[in-house]
């Protein structure tokens, strides 16, 4: 690991400071050193003691960029991925850009090659959860007929103290909506199985939360081997993320929050650890692995422009 990093974050939301926190006790850990500077759409809001410590320099968005960085963090608000990628493209050597990648499919190939040259990840931090890597190493996609995935949760337990209808999921001018806050799925289910080549989906507003964007997303797709169901919404009160596998001679069910996977017929459990800062810190780990060229980059923005065109059924 380099003695020094110069990193910049763009936004500072409950996720941007777990990164924080993950990024600062990666370097500690390696006997480095950082200096981070937060970029921030307003100073009105004063930063925590605790971030205070790890932030160097505070400035805002709309003004100069005031250095060149190794590394910068863009988690601001989805709708703002894009102009805050091509606007740093040139002060920087990598990106680390928060799930979805941009906030429209519809993205221009020229846009997209100005950032080549350049090592852009795009988060997707389930692929490191446990139980999922127990699904990508050890079952046999070739014995695989159907899946069906559901994600469903309460917007307003999402991000405790904050209003959920100030948030950026309430909206969709910023981006927000289940389909995308929630592409995490279609991003492991794609890498587990593969891409779908045929998709349908119902995507729209159901619920009595006070929001204008997307709380249900519902898909049907298939491709030449096997067949997804996958549901997602804000509404249900009961948080749930589950996998089920049915293959020729078993149905596994895979329980993402509990950590857990059951093997219905042999009637066998395995469990894992699950706690939700392990596989967002090895996320961090892989980021820095290929920062550093130990490994190449296997979440690109082609890839995430790719799984936000499944997440609004464009194939």
């Amino acid at each position: 690991m380099m003695v020094n990093y110069n990193i910049a974050f763009v936004g500072m939301g409950s996720i941007g400071k777990r990164h924080l926190g993950n990024v600062c006790d990666l370097i500690a850990l390696k006997g480095g050193n950082c200096t981070i500077d937060l970029y921030r759409s307003s100073m009105v809001r004063k930063l925590s003691n605790e971030l205070l410590e790890k932030v160097q320099n505070q400035y805002l968005c709309d003004g100069p960029i005031q250095r060149d960085y190794d590394i910068v963090f863009i988690t601001n608000p989805t709708s703002l991925h894009l102009e805050t990628a091509l606007r740093f493209r040139d002060h920087t050597k990598a990106f680390f850009i928060e799930k979805p990648v941009f906030s429209i499919g519809e993205v221009s190939l020229e846009q997209i090659k100005r950032l080549d040259g350049i090592s852009a990840y795009v988060a997707c931090p389930l692929r490191y959860n446990s139980v999922l890597q127990y699904v990508k190493n050890k079952i046999d996609p070739g014995e695989v007929i159907a899946v069906r995935a559901i994600t469903s949760s309460y917007l307003p337990d999402w991000r405790p103290g904050q209003d959920y209808r100030q948030t950026y999921s309430a909206h969709s001018c910023l981006g927000g909506g289940v389909n995308i806050d929630l592409i995490h799925e279609w991003d492991y289910l794609s890498w587990i199985f593969g891409m779908p080549t045929q998709c349908k989906a119902i995507i729209g507003r159901v619920s009595n939360l006070e929001i204008d964007s997307n709380d249900i997303a519902l898909y049907v797709a298939r491709n030449d081997r096997m067949t997804f169901e996958v549901h997602l919404d804000y509404f249900g009160r009961k948080a749930q993320r589950i996998l089920e596998i049915f293959t020729h001679n078993d149905t596994i069910q895979c329980d993402i929050i509990a950590g857990t996977i059951s093997f219905l017929k042999e009637g066998k459990t395995l469990c894992f650890e699950h706690e939700r800062n392990i596989y967002q810190m090895a996320e961090i780990k892989h980021f820095f692995d290929i920062v550093e060229g130990r490994i190449a980059n296997d979440s690109t923005v082609e890839h995430g422009v790719k799984i936000l065109n499944l997440a609004k059924s464009k194939i």
